[in-house]
């Protein structure tokens, strides 16, 4: 874990105390998503093979906790890389890896772009097509909320192919690529979020991740696996954060002659906070365990860390915003960052309604 220790203190002075400037402006600045590209941080668990850290689900989650409590969008950039990865690297023939993974290793940007207007939680709805065309490609549709597409080098687009699906490697500046901001978002402000406009891109028939025509659900469980357990130890960064916030708030604040922390209602608030982020890190922990291990109930682990850390970080970060009251109730404090962010963890890379019922489904399966 030394590495994993060296990696926490240089992103802790990368970042400083700028994430809330970065919430407010709405973006990271470029040179901090370099930095931490070309130290190979953004995508930790990429082989060694292909020029990445090769850390451990386990390894990689603490660090994405930690760079969590740090700057949410930073996570969420880290996130989108990271399954971007995982993507090629489980999908892609030997020579797409050798030619993808070492470049998102060293530096360069990637999104993976889900979701659409008419396909969010139903991903089988997906109407983006890909149609083959000699030794080309032709990709149509249209993308939403695209995690880092903003600053992406590659969108990795995922589209339907006849009765199949596929994914497609688009370089962002192909002829036909639109890339448009969303300026409003409520939480992860400044991790890039973009619509993705696709009329007519001409690719070559290389540019399928495997040759295509892999079943849709395949694709789609593929990176939202990693996605989800990036977004379960994100929420663990979340609680930690909010957790030490409260608790400094509490110490330091005196109200009617003594610390605030001292009240029992206060300290009631506390103890669920240290609660909700000592659940949510033991969920995590057996996921990633589950990941390193490839045990038989990973599936259901991950689900289950993502439904957990969402829950909990929700709850965690309202309590926080209790507890500072109007010293946290600022647009940037990191109360109030973690208030917004972590009320989208709850809709990213799956509702807590789908978590919910493939938790049942496990269940079901697993008592028949």
């Amino acid at each position: 874990m030394r590495d994993v220790v060296a990696a926490a203190r240089a992103v802790t002075e990368l970042v400083g105390d700028r994430a809330g400037d970065w919430d407010r402006a709405g973006r990271l600045p470029e040179d901090v998503v370099r930095a931490l590209g070309g130290a190979g941080r953004l995508a930790p668990q990429i082989p060694a093979r292909y020029g990445g850290a090769g850390w451990s689900s386990a390894e990689g989650g603490e660090f994405t906790a930690h760079v969590g409590s740090l700057c949410g969008s930073l996570r969420s950039v880290m996130t989108s890389q990271g399954m971007a990865a995982w993507t090629v690297e489980r999908l892609g023939d030997p020579a797409q890896a050798a030619r993808l993974l070492p470049r998102l290793a060293s530096g360069g940007t990637a999104a993976v772009a889900f979701s659409e207007p008419g396909a969010g939680s139903d991903l089988s709805a997906i109407a983006t097509t890909v149609t083959v065309d000699g030794d080309t490609v032709v990709l149509d549709g249209r993308k939403t909320w695209v995690t880092a597409a903003e600053r992406a080098d590659l969108l990795l687009v995922v589209a339907r192919m006849g009765e199949d699906g596929a994914v497609v490697v688009v370089p962002r500046d192909t002829p036909g690529v639109r890339v448009r901001r969303v300026d409003d978002a409520m939480g992860f402000r400044a991790a890039g979020h973009a619509d993705v406009l696709l009329d007519q891109v001409r690719l070559p028939v290389g540019s399928l991740l495997g040759g295509g025509r892999q079943p849709l659900s395949l694709l789609v469980t593929t990176a939202l696996a990693f996605g989800r357990l990036s977004v379960a130890w994100g929420c663990v960064g979340i609680l930690r954060a909010c957790l030490a916030a409260a608790t400094e708030h509490a110490r330091s604040r005196h109200q009617f002659g003594r610390p605030l922390g001292r009240h029992q209602l206060v300290a009631r608030h506390l103890a669920d906070l240290w609660t909700g982020e000592q659940i949510a890190t033991r969920a995590c922990e057996h996921a990633s365990r589950s990941w390193d291990e490839n045990a038989a109930d990973l599936s259901a682990a991950i689900v289950l860390a993502k439904y957990v850390g969402a829950e909990h970080a929700t709850r965690g970060a309202a309590t926080a915003v209790q507890v500072l009251a109007s010293a946290g109730a600022r647009d940037g404090h990191v109360v109030a960052r973690a208030y917004r962010d972590a009320r989208l963890t709850q809709i990213i890379e799956g509702t807590d309604e789908v978590c919910q019922l493939i938790l049942a489904d496990h269940v079901l399966g697993s008592r028949a």
